[in-house]
């Protein structure tokens, strides 16, 4: 048993050192010689996140992290903080319009609600 988890996990290495191309690849002849062996790796590949990208959680990470210019980081930051104000005076305004137009509505509810129902002459029989 010990030389089949050896053997597989020098065949993780040499598909690691290889990339994501050869995991897909692997995981193509699998499929293609005996189902459950593609469909083994499938669930492996999710399981052990290797077809995640990674270059993304370095963006997200580099984004928020200073840059080594100091100039830039505070313009970035003086350009976030203004946008972010900028967002705020933008809601406050939308829900300023909002109660604005919910008030007329219920105005105009009222006053209609208000008058007298139009009379109507009654049936002659």
């Amino acid at each position: 048993m010990d030389a089949i988890t050896q053997w597989m996990s020098s065949v993780r290495d040499w598909l690691d050192a290889r990339g994501r191309p050869a995991w897909i690849a692997a995981m193509i002849v699998g499929f293609i010689f005996f189902w459950p062996v593609g469909l083994a790796l499938l669930f492996y590949l999710i399981w052990s996140n290797r077809m995640s990208c990674k270059r993304s959680k370095f963006r997200k990470h580099s984004m928020m992290g200073s840059t080594g210019n100091t100039a830039f980081d505070a313009y970035r930051d003086e350009t976030l903080k203004r946008l972010q104000e900028e967002q705020s005076a933008f809601q406050g305004f939308m829900q300023r319009l909002r109660d604005a137009k919910d008030k007329t509505e219920f105005d105009e509810f009222m006053s209609e609600r208000s008058r007298p129902a139009p009379s109507t002459p009654d049936a002659v029989i």
